[in-house]
């Protein structure tokens, strides 16, 4: 089995992170933005969400890398390719977007309205992240196994 490309989990990973920004700019700054921070003003919290962005361009690239080292390890099951990257997705979204706002939503701290928009567009949005990093992505060349070593 090879060891898996580091460098390319990285530059992926960094492609990933371009894609959900871009993603999150349509979704949830230009489409859900207003109901976002509404919502939040209903809770008592009146930070503007552009002074928020800096945290959530992180956090994108910070899911992009994640995305294509779970991409990266379940490649060698799962085979190479789109179908493998869509499961890593999925995996993904099913491990913290989906649980995340089951667990969350019932303290009714955003309209549910919001919590199931948002994690629907999760269950797209990081398939298609991964599905592009994942494009970037190539095994690193075998590590020589040293004899007697299995």
């Amino acid at each position: 089995m090879s060891r898996m490309n580091w460098g390319r989990v990285l530059l992926g990973g960094l492609l990933a992170g371009v894609v959900l920004n871009l993603l999150d700019m349509v979704v949830f700054g230009m489409w859900l933005g207003r109901d976002f921070q509404a919502a939040m003003a209903a809770a008592g919290n009146h930070t503007p969400m552009n002074t928020m962005m800096p945290w959530f361009v992180v956090t994108d690239f910070l899911y992009g890398v994640s995305l294509v080292w779970l991409y990266a390890a379940i490649r060698p099951r799962y085979g190479a390719g789109v179908r493998t990257a869509v499961i890593a997705g999925f995996a993904m979204w099913l491990f913290i977007g989906l649980l995340h706002a089951l667990g969350e939503a019932p303290m009714g701290l955003l309209p549910q309205r919001l919590y199931m928009l948002g994690t629907l567009a999760g269950l797209f949005e990081l398939p298609i992240a991964t599905v592009s990093g994942a494009a970037v992505y190539k095994e690193g060349v075998e590590a020589p196994v040293p004899a007697g070593v299995h």
